[in-house]
């Protein structure tokens, strides 16, 4: 990659380091973009579109912090070389959508300043200079406009206790009630029985999931929680994400047919690994090369026969989660 300091397709005056990639695509790494993004050539720049809307950039670095995230070192920015901004629909709902609440930008403010120290107890020096990469980072990841909203997001940790100043040495050390307050938003359900299932709903697969995923949750001891499978009067989406939130690990098979890859797995995975909730990844031997790029660095199970799958499920979950509460509570019963 031949890199270049040019502006930020994004964020114009942010410097970045550019490198070109066949079919009309380039490489950018903004600290204003909170790191690295492709981009086709067609749509630099791409403030322009926005009609340099500052809030709508911030909602689109936000939704790239999120892929990066996810597991997408660097995500793709939706555009479509054929149509008007108008018709940029996967673009437009991204920049539309809502923005990150006051208390979720502080949040991120704080996890920022976590991040860039060494010890507990560091004192990290934060000075709001627009020029400065660290300055350009933290606009990113509080999906800030400016300077000013940064200095509103850290009085507002000062008034919770999260974080002490020197104002005199512009220095921040984040307090044990702030750690306490991080360790409170990032802690996953450790105590849960309940697995989540994401796979396709198709009669192919009925035979995996009765002979190999379910048994190989419920050997592991935990109950095995597939969508379809429940009685709800809710939204499905909004059930979804309900029962992902209870569950202590998810397995996600992305198994498909000629139709495509099923969407919502990735979206269940995604939602999951958001949450900081484990997913063991799985798909059968026949789809494994066709599955979506930013999964296969995941290392998957992959499966053939429903006793493989029963058997190598069962040893990751023992591997990657542990014995679940069903389990240890049928040894008690079993020992008394």
């Amino acid at each position: 990659m031949n890199n270049e300091n040019r502006p930020c397709p994004i964020w114009n005056p942010s410097a970045v380091q550019a490198g070109n990639f066949g079919g009309g695509v380039s490489c950018w790494d903004s600290p204003r973009a909170g790191g690295e993004y492709f981009v086709d050539s067609s749509a630099l720049r791409i403030g322009n579109w926005l009609n340099d809307n500052d809030r709508e950039k911030a909602r689109l670095t936000t939704w790239l912090i999120k892929q990066r995230r996810l597991g997408t070192p660097r995500p793709v920015i939706p555009y479509d070389r054929q149509s008007a901004y108008n018709d940029h629909r996967e673009l437009k709902s991204i920049i539309s959508g809502p923005d990150l609440t006051v208390h979720a930008r502080a949040d991120e403010l704080l996890k920022y300043i976590r991040d860039k120290t060494t010890f507990i107890g560091f004192e990290y020096e934060i000075l709001f200079s627009g020029s400065s990469s660290d300055t350009m980072e933290m606009l990113a990841y509080t999906e800030s406009i400016n300077e000013t909203e940064l200095a509103y997001l850290r009085e507002y940790l000062l008034e919770r206790g999260w974080l002490t100043l020197d104002r005199a040495r512009h220095k921040v050390t984040i307090t044990v009630a702030g750690y306490a307050h991080l360790a409170d938003i990032e802690r996953t359900v450790t105590n849960s029985s309940q697995a989540f299932v994401a796979m396709w709903f198709d009669e192919s697969l009925n035979a995996a999931w009765d002979a190999a995923i379910k048994p190989a949750i419920e050997d592991s001891g935990y109950e095995a929680i597939r969508i379809d499978k429940q009685e709800h009067l809710n939204k499905i989406d909004d059930q979804i994400i309900a029962e992902i939130r209870r569950s202590r690990f998810i397995v996600a098979d992305f198994t498909h047919g000629d139709g495509g890859a099923r969407g919502g797995v990735y979206y269940e995975a995604g939602f999951a690994h958001g949450l900081n909730i484990p997913v063991i990844f799985t798909c059968r031997e026949d789809t494994i090369e066709h599955i979506h790029f930013d999964t296969r660095q995941y290392n998957h199970i992959v499966w053939k026969s429903h006793n493989v799958l029963r058997e190598r499920l069962t040893n990751r979950i023992s591997a990657v989660i542990g014995d679940g509460p069903l389990k240890r509570e049928s040894q008690r019963n079993g020992s008394t």
